[in-house]
């Protein structure tokens, strides 16, 4: 190491052990180690348990054991003496020893001796101190050494896949600065397509823009950064990563990531997803004493007792992790689709994300573990993650990584399994685990003429959480995001794609309209539009929510964002507020007086109390509360604008969603243009069960009789655009307005379904 250690005394040996000129020779030795052939373990000693974690109590002790590093000094010459790994010197005369260098000798591990340590090291790479005895014994070495080894060889595996991640970081920052580096450039040699002249001066002022909203997006990654940093638990406050290049590293895929992180491999992740198919179709199929299904409600409820019997059981509170609950539901129904694109639904995130937009608010695959066999993806696994919401910013949303795998049973059934991986949560802080999925999915069977028969299982384990008590009940019970919730909007959107795509539609389903592309293009606009609403009045993370009370007492929560260049919404900064609030009012009832364009003008303030005419309805389920509309207002001051309503509903849920429309854009939609760039804004309400089921009233079987006692959880958001300029900010006017605009609509809504006391 080029340091004299001859001439001071030992106290100041002590001090040179203690300094960070250690550490760097120590990470010189690491990066010179040879680390392919495993001939080679090079650290310095820590206390046992901790090292890494530079907290824990150092040793007395440094000891360097390598075939391939140089020699190094030792901190203390007892040690070595007590082992007999140096020439013993007269130090008699206390003179002498400051003046004389003394010579030392370094062990050095033999192959064999090395290939035993390695062996024991990937069974067990904290040996007891029994198998550490035992080891020397055989070996003919020094517990302490063997001791050192296992410690040196820990900490060297930790510097390579820190190595690792940082080489990835490398890499994702050069790619995102070459990205950038091409749109400036192209930003700067843009042009009016039409007259050909430079758009510097527009183009400056979009860029400041710009600029400002990817400080605020490279803000929120280096977050992440720090938090993915936090987890993996590689970085300390104030601490600087080095980046080793290497074309090896940067080619490895991401599992090559979470293999040296998280100690997965592929045959783990197969292990895992096919003890959690077994487990699914067992769930699916198995009835009582597994599911025993309710007198009251008539859903099904898991024995958990029973499923403790069959398949075991971990304790949720172990590991200083703190106590989660269990929501555990299943579902049977029929949808209209073929296989194929079921399971193609369900295994392309972008189609996933399309098929549930009220309950996906994010999602992404992480990672392909298997593409499958060919186009049908029999046998598919992939990493995935999703956020999971419900609507209304008064509820949390709720993280999730799993595995999914996809596998055809037989010639007329397909499971798609969904499981989260315990190795990964092992190593993750509990306070970011907030959800985890037990083995969760569908078993789907082929019926005939496109049908399929689903079964839908859904089971979370989820880290118990404050919740507004207005949704507790709903929450709690586990249907909001339950089997029963997931089952409904399948088959809502399932319809929806079957009357989409029909030619055969009667005159009575299509007024208004009178070609299929018209049609086509309307379903697709309104399709769009409620989209937009569900990822508006979420809990994301997208959003920022400011609580704010109205004059009326409600509880408004008010959110801005800025469009630059959407084509979909209008340009500038959009304002939304969103009230959730429970009515005593049976859920379908407050639906249908909503939709109802004949009482419209009994809530609509911008209405001004005037009827509204139907110009076009397109049926679109077997429901006909599935419709679009297109309708005006006859009192309305702005005579240019219509309205584009969408109203759906099912077992479990149901919304209304309007936007104004300009009337020359929505006539070329009504003869079958391309809708893609109409710019909408839509507001509107979701209604919810308000959780509280009871017995039915009456016994019949007849359904409009089954009414039951309890009310309805309303949520209702309206959107306005307060300036067309995407550098302004939202004014205390526009707040104002759009909170009264809330408070009225509430209150008319009370008035109507005279239930102003609740």
């Amino acid at each position: 190491m080029g340091v004299d250690m001859s001439n001071p005394p030992n106290s100041h040996i002590k001090d040179f052990f203690a300094s960070p000129a250690l550490s760097l020779s120590l990470a010189g030795i690491f990066r010179g180690a040879n680390v392919g052939n495993g001939e080679a373990a090079a650290s310095m000693e820590v206390e046992e348990g901790e090292e890494g974690s530079g907290g824990g109590r150092r040793e007395e002790t440094v000891e360097i054991s390598s075939e391939n590093s140089g020699p190094m000094r030792s901190k203390s010459d007892d040690d070595f003496e007590g082992e007999g790994e140096h020439d013993h010197e007269d130090d008699e005369d206390g003179d002498d020893k400051n003046k004389k260098k003394k010579r030392k000798k370094y062990h050095r591990h033999t192959a064999e001796q090395i290939r035993e340590m390695e062996a024991l090291f990937k069974e067990s790479p904290h040996p007891d101190e029994k198998q550490r005895q035992q080891l020397s014994k055989q070996l003919g070495l020094a517990p302490r050494q063997v001791k050192f080894w296992f410690q040196n060889r820990r900490t060297q595996i930790k510097a390579i896949q820190e190595r690792h991640e940082n080489s990835l970081l490398k890499s994702e920052m050069d790619k995102l600065r070459e990205d950038n580096k091409s749109m400036r450039e192209t930003i700067n040699k843009a042009c009016c397509p039409n007259c050909g002249t430079a758009t510097t001066s527009r183009d400056a002022a979009l860029t400041s823009t710009e600029e400002q909203q990817l400080r605020i997006e490279n803000a929120k990654l280096k977050a992440e950064v720090e938090k993915l940093r936090a987890v993996v638990g590689k970085s300390s406050p104030g601490a600087t990563a080095s980046c080793s290049a290497g074309n090896e590293q940067e080619n490895r895929s991401s599992l090559d990531f979470y293999t040296g992180i998280f100690g997965l491999d592929k045959s783990r992740i197969m292990e895992t997803a096919n003890q959690a198919m077994e487990e699914l179709k067992k769930m699916a199929t198995a009835g009582e004493p597994l599911w025993i299904r309710s007198v009251e409600t008539g859903r099904e409820i898991l024995n958990y007792d029973e499923y403790t019997k069959v398949f075991g059981s971990e304790d949720s509170s172990i590991n200083g992790r703190p106590k989660r609950s269990i929501e555990a539901s299943r579902e049977t129904g029929v949808v209209f689709i073929d296989v194929p694109r079921l399971v193609q639904s369900f295994m392309d995130v972008d189609q996933w994300k399309e098929m549930f937009p009220c309950l996906i608010s994010k999602a992404a695959t992480v990672d392909v573990i298997c593409n499958g066999e060919g186009a049908s993806r029999n046998g598919a696994v992939q990493l995935m993650f999703a956020e999971v919401q419900m609507l209304t910013p008064m509820v949390p949303t709720r993280e999730v990584y799993f595995v999914r795998y996809c596998k055809q049973l037989n010639a007329e059934q397909w499971a798609i399994v969904d499981v989260s991986i315990d190795k990964v949560e092992d190593n993750i802080d509990a306070s970011l685990v907030k959800c985890r999925k037990r083995p969760s999915g569908c078993i789907i069977e082929d019926k005939s003429n496109g049908h399929c028969k689903v079964i839908w299982v859904e089971h979370l384990q989820c880290q118990k959480s404050t919740v507004h008590t207005m949704y507790r009940t709903v929450v709690h019970s586990g249907l909001t995001f339950g089997a029963r919730h997931w089952m409904a909007t399948l088959q809502l959107q399932c319809e929806r794609l079957v009357f989409f795509m029909a030619t055969n539609v009667p005159t009575k389903d299509s007024t208004g309209v009178a070609t299929l592309a018209g049609r086509k293009s309307i379903l697709k606009l309104a399709q769009r539009m409620t989209w937009s609403f569900c990822r508006a009045i979420c809990a994301s993370s997208y959003h920022t929510w400011n609580k704010v009370s109205s004059k009326t007492g409600e509880d408004i929560r008010v959110s801005s964002r800025k469009n630059l260049n959407d084509p979909g919404e209008p340009v500038g900064v959009i304002l939304c507020a969103v009230s959730s609030v429970w009515l005593p009012v049976v859920p379908h009832i407050l639906f249908d007086f909503l939709r109802d364009e004949a009482r419209r003008n009994e809530w609509d303030i911008m209405s001004n109390g005037g009827p509204v005419q139907t110009i076009a309805n397109l049926i679109k389920g077997q429901d006909r509360g599935n419709a679009a509309a297109i309708l005006q207002k006859m009192k309305s001051k702005e005579n240019n604008m219509w309205v584009l309503q969408d109203s759906c509903t099912n077992a479990y849920e149901s919304m209304v969603v309007y936007a104004p429309v300009d009337t020359n854009g929505m006539q070329s939609v009504i003869t079958g243009c391309d809708s893609s760039n109409l710019a909408i804004l839509p507001s509107g309400f979701s209604i919810l069960p308000d959780g509280h089921e009871s017995r039915p009233l009456v016994i019949t079987s007849r359904q409009e009789e089954r009414s039951t006692e309890g009310g309805c959880l309303l949520t209702i958001a309206f959107q306005i655009l307060t300036n067309t300029s995407p550098t302004a900010k939202p004014t205390m006017e526009s707040v104002d307005s759009i909170n009264t605009l809330i408070s009225c609509t509430l209150k008319n809504i009370r008035t109507s379904l005279q239930c102003e006391d609740s």
